[in-house]
């Protein structure tokens, strides 16, 4: 695996200097638009709506769009913006894990250590599994601030974006106000059919039959010569940079030291307010 980002996980004034890769890849066999007489590729063009010229992606700005009215952002404009000069995850709080909704999980990367010491990493880990807890944190990746879940999975952190609340919809289904009367006897012929295809999860045991069956497609036509040769091209992600662990103990002293402070001064306000 290569590396898309490299920064720093913190948490009050401790840092851990992690780097990022993503856990998941797509096997679908990729498949490109051809023409059907002698395959040759079939490119998209950047064409100008105005002044119907073709445009290089170097000329070519973003805008946002309202009603008659269009409002370019310029690449300037864009690096401009604070969040995406930043390279930390920063910790918002740890939440009891059972609270985060699996509706608002989103893309999962791992995190490794990225330091000479990775006791650092180890302390979050195990902090993680012994309380029970996840990490929300808020971080900025391709040019965009993003919410996430830091969880542990095996001796690994694992980082999982989360959408955020304004994205995921509200279910609002007529039907399901409806009173419905559920026998009991009804209830435990479906609990007994449950039972039936009770088993524990093995992910391994499931394949992607339509992929496989096109795969195999792909190689009798290779065989029987039909191919074309055709040639690509692939551009990797590059890499930023992190930090390092200055004290360990003494950053998590001062981390402690510091909440209580905050909390006692937001007391004394509130009994003084």
């Amino acid at each position: 695996m290569r590396s898309i980002w490299k920064g720093a996980l913190t948490f009050g004034l401790v840092n851990v200097p992690v780097k990022v890769y993503s856990a998941i890849e797509d096997h679908d066999v990729p498949l490109h638009q051809v023409h059907d007489e002698d395959g040759g590729r079939i490119r998209y063009q950047r064409v100008c709506e105005v002044c119907g010229q073709t445009i290089a992606y170097a000329n070519i700005d973003r805008a946002y769009v309202d009603d008659d009215q269009t409002i370019v952002l310029t690449k300037d404009d864009l690096a401009a913006l604070p969040a995406e000069k930043s390279r930390e995850i920063d910790v918002v709080e740890f939440v009891p894990s059972e609270q985060v909704d699996l509706l608002t999980l989103d893309k999962a990367y791992y995190l490794e250590p990225d330091s000479k010491s990775p006791k650092a990493y180890v302390l979050l880990r195990k902090t993680l599994e012994q309380t029970d807890r996840t990490a929300i944190v808020r971080f900025t990746l391709r040019q965009k601030t993003r919410l996430a879940a830091l969880r542990v999975r095996g001796d690994v952190l694992v980082l999982q974006t989360l959408l955020w609340a304004d994205e995921v919809r509200e279910a609002s289904f007529p039907a399901l106000d409806e009173d419905v009367t559920i026998s009991k006897k009804e209830l435990e012929l479906s609990s007994s059919l449950v039972d039936s295809y009770s088993s524990d999860f093995d992910p391994e045991s499931f394949v992607d039959e339509y992929q496989k069956e096109l795969r195999t497609l792909i190689d009798a036509k290779i065989e029987a010569g039909e191919g074309f040769e055709v040639s690509e091209t692939f551009a990797d992600e590059g890499e930023g940079t992190g930090g390092e662990v200055i004290d360990l103990m003494e950053a998590l002293r001062a981390s402690v030291e510091r909440t209580k402070s905050e909390r006692k001064d937001a007391s004394r306000k509130k009994d003084a307010g």
